[in-house]
């Protein structure tokens, strides 16, 4: 963050668990951006502003409501949802709930990316924190198999309780310490350092000890523009997400009437009974379908079926096809005027393929498929489908 041009104290450096403070009101004007807020600037503050992947604090200015806390040329702009006096005192006090929670994925976020870097030399190029959690990408691809590996060498830096420091070195210092940096950086440069497991230029706020973390836990892996993206869950927000977890696996095995340490099985037995009963189910409805295509007269020219909604298109397909026996062409639709019909339109004599090219400009269809049967939709009514088969003429 630049500083040069700023008139603020930022206390958040001198102490990062400080959280009250009193302050004078230098600018207090309307947002130009949002209606109904405005943005403050102090002679000194505790409040962090958004920036270097951190979110804002939030908290109370002079009983006005701070609802986020922006950086722009320089200046610290909190922005609150009522008007300050300009001139006058006023006391500020953080939400340490929300500052704290963000120190710890912040500081986690260091200690994991050092600890990449240093196993595998890749860099951390994107770094987000939101209300699901955070994100890390790196330039680099990582095996899910190694993700228990990088979680336990996490732990074991935040359970050690090393300090996390942070200093503002001169040039010639910098050039000789191995640190990291998304761009080149001159002038003053702010380095966090967290013993042997990681120095990061940095601009945001962390805890003392990395004890303060608490917790660090990878919760997903996926390839990400070449490299990886890991999901985590740090600190306050790891308790909150297995909380979640244990709730919902309470809630699974209630359902199931198993132990909680064996919902997957019971789940699994599930699986199989439901892939049980929809076999069962497709035999049914192939026997139903042979057992109305054997009622019907054979010779005719053309045959329609409409059923009501509910027919898969492997189910329209078995269908139609049971009907070749019975005419030239057969055709069987599924749905209803409100929502539409999916249809199977085939014979097993000749190609059906032009007629279902007529078929769908006739009735505001799309679909196609092979000689002997095509597939797909129409937003026709019903009176409209019966019309279209009842004059068509099959060669």
């Amino acid at each position: 963050m630049d500083m040069s041009n700023s008139k603020t104290t930022r206390l958040y450096y001198e102490d990062s668990h400080r959280i009250s403070f009193a302050a004078e009101i230098l600018d207090c004007r309307p947002s130009e951006k949002e209606k109904g807020v405005w943005e403050v600037t102090l002679d000194q503050t505790a409040f962090y502003p958004e920036g270097g992947g951190q979110l804002a604090d939030h908290g109370i200015l002079g009983g006005a409501k701070v609802v986020h806390v922006m950086e722009k040329d320089g200046e610290v702009l909190h922005i609150t949802e009522s008007p300050l006096e300009k001139g006058s005192l006023v006391e500020g006090t953080v939400d340490w709930s929300r500052r704290l929670s963000l120190m710890q994925q912040h500081t986690g976020e260091h200690i994991l990316s050092g600890i990449v870097h240093k196993l595998y030399g890749y860099e951390n190029v994107g770094f987000h924190m939101g209300a699901e959690g955070v994100t890390v990408d790196f330039d680099g691809e990582i095996s899910p198999g190694d993700m228990p590996k990088l979680e336990r060498l996490a732990n074991q830096a935040i359970w050690a309780n090393l300090p996390v420091c942070a200093a503002y070195p001169s040039e010639e210092e910098r050039e000789r310490m191995a640190y990291r940096s998304k761009k080149e950086l001159t002038g003053l440069v702010r380095i966090v350092s967290i013993e042997d497991i990681d120095q990061c230029a940095c601009c945001g706020v962390h805890v003392r000890r990395t004890g303060e973390v608490g917790a660090l836990k990878i919760v997903s892996c996926q390839k990400h523009k070449g490299g990886v993206r890991l999901g985590l869950q740090i600190g306050g927000g790891a308790l909150e997400h297995y909380g979640r977890l244990l709730d919902s696996v309470a809630q699974i095995s209630n359902l199931l009437s198993a132990k909680q340490g064996e919902v997957a099985q019971a789940v699994e037995r599930l699986q199989e009974e439901a892939v049980s009963l929809r076999q069962k189910l497709a035999a049914s409805r192939r026997e139903a379908f042979e057992a109305k295509a054997a009622s019907l007269p054979e010779g005719q020219q053309v045959l329609c079926l409409m059923e009501g909604p509910g027919l898969t298109p492997v189910e329209l397909r078995q269908y139609c096809t049971s009907l070749f026996g019975r005419a030239k062409a057969a055709a069987v639709f599924s749905g209803d005027d409100a929502q539409g019909y999916k249809y199977a339109f085939g014979s097993g004599l000749l190609d059906i393929r032009p007629y279902g090219k007529q078929l769908n400009i006739a009735l505001q269809g799309r679909g196609g498929g092979g000689a002997d049967c095509v597939q797909g939709s129409v937003s026709a009514s019903r009176a409209k489908i019966g019309e279209f088969f009842q004059n068509l003429s099959i060669d």
